[in-house]
């Protein structure tokens, strides 16, 4: 009696690119990446480290910027910037994507998130002259509201001590809407049992927010304030516009990126604005390395 051949197992085609969709999804933004983040940041490293000469000169061009009269005023300017700017962002974005949520049931919601985005629609140097007709008690709609506060010129609304308000009103305006969706999209993905059962055991909208909802949002939070440190220390479009309107009352060295912008077009001094690049740089890295490890960021939930 002759046995059955053995049944043959399925072949199984040899995958010769595994993954390769992926990758085409991110080739083009790492060839953009390259040609526009990595190699501009190699370059302005070979500069922060050499001179005109194209010869190495060490930290020179560090302790030539750091010993510029506006180098001290303008690191101040853009911390208290960014403490205004990072707080608000914190405190508003997270409170009214909380309150979408609460209205996520009504027609209100989907019209609120609308308008929250449009200002994000307009490019920085749109926003800011959007606002600078908004701050001008002559022409702007608000004139009234900006009298009842005691401002009857311009040059009294953008007097240097409003100016890091200022700068934070232009910047919420502009993208807080867009971490508001995001906010909302991660409350949306907290599961509803989760919340029920809070509620079951008697919270009330205040501790379900404070308890529930904001620690699941932390590396949202955490993800957004990275950006927004980021962002923040890169100061340049409405310091720059507002000077030119206020005839230099806001003032072109107000940020460091318009110091490193005055040196290298006003000065001919490329070495010593790419050294300050280099310096904001690092301090965007080194901040945004420490909040994901003191925050968890990569731990699984």
């Amino acid at each position: 009696m002759t046995s059955a051949a053995p049944a043959r197992s399925p072949s199984r085609r040899r995958v010769f690119w595994p993954g390769r969709a992926g990758h085409l999804f991110v080739a083009a933004y790492v060839v953009l990446l390259i040609a526009f983040g990595v190699v501009p940041t190699v370059y302005a490293v070979y500069f922060a480290f050499t001179d005109a000469g194209d010869e190495f000169t060490g930290f020179s061009n560090f302790v030539e910027a750091a010993g510029d009269f506006r180098y001290l005023s303008a690191v101040g300017h853009v911390a208290l910037y960014l403490v205004c700017w990072l707080v608000s962002l914190i405190v508003f974005v997270v409170g009214l994507a909380l309150l979408l949520h609460r209205l996520t049931s009504s027609g209100a919601s989907k019209a609120l998130r609308f308008l929250y985005y449009i200002p994000g629609a307009l490019a920085g140097a749109a926003s800011v002259l959007v606002w600078l007709f908004m701050l001008d008690p002559s022409v702007s709609p608000v004139s009234a509201l900006l009298r009842v506060f005691g401002f009857d010129t311009f040059g009294q609304v953008v007097a240097p001590d409003h100016l890091p308000v200022l700068f934070t009103l232009i910047a919420f305006w502009t993208g807080a809407g867009g971490w508001i969706v995001v906010m909302y999209g991660a409350l949306n993905n907290i599961s509803p049992d989760l919340l029920e059962a809070a509620r079951i055991d008697g919270a009330g909208p205040w501790q379900t927010a404070w308890r529930i909802q904001i620690p699941l949002l932390r590396k949202w939070i955490v993800y957004m304030v990275i950006l927004a440190f980021a962002g923040g220390t890169q100061l340049f479009v409405e310091p720059q516009l507002l000077s030119q309107a206020s005839v230099g009352v806001a003032g072109r060295d107000y940020s460091l990126n318009q110091l490193s912008y005055d040196f290298a077009f006003q000065n001919n001094n490329v070495n010593t604005a790419a050294a300050i690049s280099v310096e904001l740089l690092l301090v965007g890295l080194v901040v945004a390395g420490v909040f994901v490890a003191r925050s968890g960021f990569f731990d699984a939930d």
